[in-house]
């Protein structure tokens, strides 16, 4: 391993950790002191402060360099840790209104994005990508959650008992299943030219995957698992689970789809499929959020150049992109959670906590700037809106909250969860509901 990973690579990750704290002393998600280490060391800043000096980190993070391949690394466990932590049989339980939150959630900003994309400037068009690519490339992007994110803002405001709180995970979760399969699509199409045979054969790929996960790969899971846990130590089972993540994340790839997808199904596979103790995973959770996770966020940080915002264009974009998404993500789960026959307050919620794009968002922009689909401005505009829709989302949530009343059954998923987080180290390992 080089210098010329390490140094850049040491120097981030010790930036990304001091903003990242920063940014949760006042109130805001880690994500957003992450990503600004990268703002803060990349163009946007030292880029325009000191060239010579920062010139070494953006050249270090290029597409398929030594900072992006740890970087792709991290997205994966992220992505697949999260999978993990999917209650599926809490989301059959509630199927009928995490799916019309989720559904209208995710259409109504993807209709309004996909419209976007075909208004804005060519000018903000990758050369190569055609406007037909990049429209369905942003309306995917505007239209997607972030569990990661939102299930973070929830436990830090003790709102992962209430009802409305695991209705937001469960519409995030239609949202990220559905928002990975459609990135693959449009993956697919930015790297065959929209030719339909293409797309098909990328839907036929999808739907073969799911079919042989469900029926092949997670029994072969299980049974890895179980080998796994009768070895008592917590390394057999992380290093059979991160194996799992990573090989799917490959398999999908080889596929011509997205690695993050095959990742997330690896999660859940492991998630639900399995009786893990999830306590063994607490080591490989925390070296990802602690380590992996902040460095892939500053590195997407470095790709920013805000200087693009001075640009009349482009910050006209911004803030027409910006609006569609709030608006567009807020009314789609607001409408979502009224026709679920939900109080206005919870509604008001369900919009607020489904606003948050973080972590997914940004992914979703790391892999349309790595395919050519986004452009250096295009990508800003994308990430900007999910550190906006972040940040946005807590005080709304605090507000509607207080004012939806807490009751009896809201208050024994507190305790249990609350025994839940703190297991006790001699005792069995926590089971789901």
């Amino acid at each position: 391993m080089s210098g010329g990973l390490l140094v850049p690579a040491g120097v981030l990750l010790a930036t990304a950790l001091v903003l990242g704290r920063l940014a949760v002393r006042v109130g805001m998600p880690a994500v957003v002191g992450e990503l600004c280490a990268g703002i803060l060391l990349g163009p946007s800043v030292l880029g325009h402060a000191v060239p010579a000096l920062s010139s070494w980190l953006p050249r270090a993070a290029v597409p398929h360099g030594p900072l992006d391949s740890i970087g792709q690394l991290g997205v994966v466990l992220l992505v697949g840790t999260t999978g993990i932590e999917i209650d599926t049989k809490m989301l059959r339980r509630r199927k009928a209104a995490t799916l019309t939150v989720g559904t209208t959630g995710l259409l109504v900003p993807l209709g309004l994005g996909v419209t976007a994309g075909f208004l804005l400037p060519s000018s903000l068009v990758a050369v190569g990508s055609g406007q037909p690519v990049f429209a369905a490339f942003l309306g995917v992007a505007l239209c997607v959650s972030a569990i990661p994110v939102i299930a973070k803002i929830l436990a830090d405001m003790r709102l992962l008992h209430r009802t409305v709180g695991q209705l937001i995970l469960g519409a995030g979760m239609v949202d990220d299943a559905i928002g990975w399969l459609l990135l693959s699509v449009v993956s697919a199409m930015a790297s065959s030219q929209v030719r339909a045979g293409h797309v098909l054969l990328s839907v036929g790929y999808m739907a073969g995957v799911v079919i042989l996960a469900l029926t092949v790969v997670r029994p072969l899971v299980r049974r890895a698992l179980a080998m796994a846990e009768r070895a008592g130590d917590a390394a057999p089972t992380i290093a059979v689970v991160t194996t799992v993540l990573v090989l799917g994340a490959a398999a999908t790839q080889s596929l011509g789809l997205e690695a993050m997808l095959g990742a997330f199904i690896g999660g859940v596979l492991i998630g639900s499929g399995s009786d893990v103790d999830l306590r063994k995973l607490a080591p490989l959770r925390t070296v990802v959020m602690a380590v992996f996770a902040p460095l892939f966020f500053a590195t997407a940080g470095l790709h920013l150049d805000l200087a693009a915002l001075a640009h009349p264009v482009v910050a006209l974009a911004a803030g027409v992109v910006l609006t569609i998404a709030v608006l567009g993500k807020f009314a789609g789960a607001f409408l979502g959670a009224l026709l679920a026959r939900l109080g206005m307050w919870e509604a008001v919620a369900m919009g607020a906590g489904m606003n948050a794009r973080g972590v997914i968002q940004i992914v979703v922009a790391t892999a349309g700037l790595r395919l050519g689909v986004l452009t250096t401005a295009t990508y800003t505009i994308v990430v900007l809106v999910a550190v906006v829709t972040s940040v946005m989302a807590p005080p709304v949530l605090r507000v509607a909250m207080h004012r939806i009343e807490q009751t009896e059954e809201e208050e024994l998923r507190r305790r249990d969860l609350a025994a839940f987080s703190e297991p006790s180290i001699e005792g069995p390992p926590p089971q789901r509901q």
